[in-house]
């Protein structure tokens, strides 16, 4: 178990290693059953106080992640361990255990896509609202004319035809960008990897929105970064915070998804884009602006991005393909500028040698056609019926102390439930009723919040959707009668 401190930080000792042990665990890297060092060998190793370690683990025992028994040692508690009830390694297995790791969390993994569930945790669509059908013709197609072209590698870079469409596509959104300066990287996932790797080493501070996305939290906490976290309001991130800590610890990347935020659905305003970018200017830092689905709107269209403001190259813009055309094929494009660009190339170039050439081709011909334009509006429409049943559900269903944010598009609603309730421990109930949802926790860089979830209208059909949010309501539901019957406070 690898437990990174930063001496610098304003966070207390005894918080990041509480924090970074409930990572862990959430994680599933630390499992059911499994025994923490000692407080000595530990305070030893992150050459700590031992009253540091102590503090530590009494805060995690009181929010019952671990147990210690007396002569035995230090566990990980049942209750907070991962719900599949798998056990830690067995033999021949167990000598695995002491080969060290550098993974701080990756608790996005666990919760991606779960077979044979009504699943709700994962933004993904409906297989049934992609346009399979014409993809498949498509290869075929490729394949019959081209048959060569399973013995050829793509440029590092991408293919150039798929750039240059790609070029034209974004000028929609007003990106100014040309096919030299785009990027084709196995989606948006492998984007922020390759600016994180190129970019992030151990202590540079990284500047988020909280909550944000898991899987960027996965990535800057595997590169070691000091991630310091901007509130999100109805407008976007909270700018005098974030003016406050550029000013402070001059971050080396602002991350951001300001276009139907993921997890809370939240558009900032066209005001606050630009001043964010005068904010990265005056420092000289990079703004990564994640934009996985701005095309899937339901009342008007979101302002322009960050990046069509960017004239000095301070914006790396990432648009994800994979959610809205085809999960399988893993495309992103990448649109940077100057050495910034020129760097992550390299670092493109130093992970995969560059993106698979047949899935390039496949979604090309589509994206050059009317057929993409049609796509969208067809998503646009199906989607919005899946939310607005999911609003009338919980304005339906749920109980009273229940609130949530409606998203104006993307794929997801921000729910949340009174502060004692812990979705951790909900998501244990829910799959024992073949439902799963995302815990408000796994998206927060640092707080320790657990009273939230993120809802996924977009993968499940509108009966699944019927079933499992009346589900989850009925578990509130029984949460709260339960809260009231054993306390004479409530």
């Amino acid at each position: 178990m690898h437990i990174e401190i930063q001496r610098k930080s304003e966070t207390s000792l005894s918080k990041q290693i509480f924090q970074s042990i409930v990572d862990h665990i959430r994680s599933g890297l630390l499992r059911e059953g499994s025994q923490l060092p000692s407080v000595r060998e530990l305070s030893k190793k992150l050459e700590v106080s031992f009253v540091t370690v102590v503090k530590a683990y009494k805060e995690l025992e009181k929010e019952n992640f671990i147990i210690s028994i007396q002569g035995k040692g230090t566990f990980v508690n049942i209750d907070e361990s991962d719900v599949s009830n798998s056990k830690t390694d067995e033999p021949p297995f167990n000598w695995q255990l002491s080969i060290q790791d550098y993974l701080p969390r990756a608790q996005f993994s666990r919760f991606h896509h779960v077979q044979g569930e009504i699943q709700l945790s994962s933004s993904m669509i409906d297989p049934g609202l992609l346009p399979n059908q014409y993809l498949e013709k498509e290869i075929h197609k490729m394949l019959s004319e081209n048959p060569r072209i399973l013995s050829r590698y793509s440029e590092i870079q991408g293919e150039y035809k798929l750039r240059e469409a790609m070029s034209n596509y974004l000028k929609q959104f007003d990106v100014p960008t040309t096919p030299e300066n785009l990027l084709v990287t196995n989606g948006s996932q492998q984007g922020i990897d390759l600016i994180a790797r190129t970019f992030i080493g151990p202590n540079d501070v990284v500047i988020m929105e909280s909550p944000t996305y898991p899987g960027a939290i996965d990535i800057f906490r595997g590169r070691g970064a000091t991630i310091l976290t901007v509130p999100v309001d109805s407008d976007g991130m909270n700018l005098n915070i974030l003016q406050n800590l550029c000013d402070k610890y001059k971050p080396k990347i602002i991350y951001t998804i300001p276009t139907f935020h993921n997890p809370t659905g939240v558009v900032m305003s066209h005001k606050r884009r630009r001043q964010i970018l005068e904010i990265a200017k005056s420092i000289q830092c990079i703004i990564v602006e994640d934009d996985p689905w701005s095309e899937i709107y339901f009342d008007k269209k979101p302002p322009a991005p960050i990046k069509s403001m960017d004239n000095y190259g301070h914006v790396i813009y990432l648009k994800g393909l994979s959610k809205t055309l085809a999960p399988s094929c893993r495309i992103g494009i990448l649109s940077a500028s100057g050495s910034i660009f020129n760097r992550l190339l390299a670092a493109k170039s130093n992970a995969d040698l560059g993106s698979p050439l047949l899935t390039q081709k496949s979604l090309l011909p589509f994206i050059t056609s009317k057929k993409m334009i049609d796509h969208m509006k067809k998503l646009r429409t199906a989607l919005k019926v899946r939310r607005d049943l999911s609003l009338e559900l919980l304005s339906q269903y749920s109980p009273d102390g229940i609130t949530w944010m409606v998203p104006k598009g993307g794929l997801n609603i921000w729910i949340t439930l009174p502060n004692w309730m812990d979705t951790n421990q909900l998501l244990i109930e829910a799959k024992k009723n073949l439902v799963s949802f995302l815990p408000g926790s796994a998206c927060f860089p640092v707080e320790h919040e657990k009273c939230h979830l993120r809802l996924s209208f977009s993968f499940m059909s509108e009966l699944q959707l019927q079933q499992g949010i009346k589900t989850l309501c009925m578990i509130f539901n029984a949460e709260i009668s339960s809260k009231k019957n054993n306390s004479p406070y409530f």
